[in-house]
This record gives C-alpha cells, structure tokens and sequence, in this order.
C-alpha cells in the first residue's frame, strides 16, 4: 500500500506525485524522490523496481521478508534492511522495513508493523538544510527512527528482568523465575539478532571506502553505529546477567530440594528411633519384667517421648527442622 510518493528539490517538498510521474521528476536536476509502502504487495514492488531501476534480489528480499539484518551495494544503490521490535500485550514482536536509497531517490518498504515513519519525514522537512543533501540524509533519518526504537524495548526488557532479579531469593520462587527467565532470554535474542548484524555493516557507512550515497553523510551514520555498538553491548551483558541468574535459581531449587530432604530425613529419624524402642516391648518374650512392672507402660512411652524430643532438639538446633 502506497503512503506517501513526494518529490524534493534543494531540501525542499515540491509535491505528492503520482507513482507513473517518478521517472520525469528522476531525471530533473537536483531532485529526489521518497516513497513510502506498507506491505507491498508484488506487483506495487515490480512497479518500484522498474520506476528506479532495483537489482531483482533485492526486490525479492523485500518481497519475501523475514530477512537477517544487512546492508548491501547493488551498483549505486544501497539496500538496508532492519528489524522493528515492539513490545506487544507483553510479547514481543518484529516488524522489518527495506530501504533502497540511490543516488537521487529513497523507497521504504515497511512489513509487519503498524508504526510509521511520517514523524521522520516531518523532521526532515523541518530540516531543509540537512535534506538538501539528498537521499543520504534521508536513510540516515530512517535508520535512526528504527534505531531509537530499540532503547524503549530494551528498556522493558532490562525493567522485567530487574522484577525477576528482586525475587530469585524468596522461598518458593525459583521454578517460575527460571521459567520466566528462559522467556526473557528468547526476547533477549531476538533483539540480539535484530542488533548485532547491523553494527558491523554500518561501519562500512562512516570512513574508508564509503557507498556514494553516504559519502556526505558519514558523521550521521557514525552516530547511528555508535548507538547500535551501546545497545549491542547493554544486550550482552543482560544475556550474562540472565545466565547468572538461571544459574542462582537452579542452585536455588537445589537448595530448596536438599533442606526438604533434611527435614524428611529428621522426622524418619525420630519415628525410626520410636518404632525402634516399641518394637522392642512389642516381642512379647515371656521374662521381660517389664511387662509385669506396674510402671512399665508409662515408663516406655515417657522414654519413647524423651528419645523423640531429644531427637527433634538436635535436629532443630542444627537447622534440620
């Protein structure tokens, strides 16, 4: 679906166009063409490629979707494909959106997600000078937008997992942390995927052999690989974090485990200490002067209560019970 199809001259709107008129305003000096879809289908696509000209593998991976994170040059045109996570009902889901950003023309291309980017456009005509540096400066707003996007969700991210963290000592806990944890630890990846595959090729945007279409905007780019190289290394240390804290609880329940066993093991202590002493009176020998002892029946369930309550004495001072 078609959002927005406009035409810019020396970092000015000119006019919505019509998507038959692109090809006359491509070839008029000092303008540039942005065009924005939202789940394009494949016949909006094919009518993109022929209009500016796009290499058919990139069109296909735009048309597919579900593609890692990458920059990639096809001649003089540069295609970019970023992941867009949101927090959803808990839950979090990714979007992706594909640029292709040439010499004098930018097509988004936004699958799966229901946030826009006319707030980066309107920032951009805010800013006519930087805009007049061209379709650059545009990729750059748009890789910012998705880029400023990741710090709210790892933010939520790292606020669930302080939740956890506050817990993983009170009794009775473990088994749902640990849980709880291992669903962190999915969201936590994925992030890492959408992340870490873009800091490495946006490097190539800033210093040394840049794409032409960089070229004047290489300080923008650094800031958005800067951006991605602290949320990369924030990501990691919550994966270690989240790793520790699997580990706390496994050992937790271990813990747990172990005194349940200790309190078991001293109670079959004490009844294996008075079926003992019973089982002794119970034999019923016919010389056990006891028996006939007109104290002899209190007498054994005194000692049998002395021996169990001593029992329960030690085990209560050594922590047992």
């Amino acid at each position: 679906m078609l959002i927005n199809c406009v035409v810019y001259e020396e970092g000015r709107k000119l006019a919505d166009i019509a998507i038959d008129d692109i090809d006359q305003w491509l070839q008029r000096p000092g303008c540039f063409v942005w065009v924005a879809l939202r789940d394009a289908t494949d016949d909006e696509l094919r009518l993109m490629q022929r209009e500016f000209e796009l290499h058919e593998l990139a069109v296909e991976d735009a048309s597919h979707g579900h593609q890692r994170p990458k920059i990639e040059e096809y001649g003089s045109t540069l295609f970019v494909v970023m992941k867009v996570p949101q927090i959803e009902a808990g839950e979090l889901v990714s979007g992706e959106v594909a640029i292709f950003a040439g010499a004098n023309f930018v097509l988004s291309v936004r699958n799966r997600s229901p946030h826009g980017f006319l707030g980066v456009r309107e920032r951009c005509e805010r800013e006519p000078e930087q805009l007049r540096q061209g379709a650059g400066f545009v990729l750059y707003a748009l890789m910012d937008a998705v880029v400023d996007r990741y710090f709210p969700v790892l933010d939520t991210l790292e606020s669930e997992l302080d939740a956890i963290e506050e817990t993983i000592f009170e009794r009775g806990t473990a088994h749902d942390n640990i849980q709880r944890l291992y669903e962190l630890k999915w969201r936590v990846g994925q992030m890492r995927h959408a992340v870490v595959p873009l800091v490495e090729v946006t490097a190539k945007l800033h210093g040394g052999r840049v794409p032409a279409v960089a070229m004047n905007t290489q300080e923008y780019f650094r800031d958005v690989h800067d951006h991605l190289a602290r949320i990369s290394t924030a990501i990691e240390a919550m994966r270690e974090t989240i790793g520790t804290a699997i580990q706390v609880n496994l050992s937790m329940v271990t813990i747990e485990e172990t005194e349940t066993t200790k309190q078991l093991a001293a109670w079959a202590a004490i009844f294996a200490v008075s079926t003992a002493l019973a089982g002794i009176w119970g034999m019923n020998f016919e010389h056990m002067p006891e028996l006939t002892w007109r104290w002899g029946y209190p007498m054994a369930l005194g000692l049998i209560a002395a021996a169990a309550g001593f029992l329960y004495w030690r085990f209560k001072r050594a922590g047992w019970l």
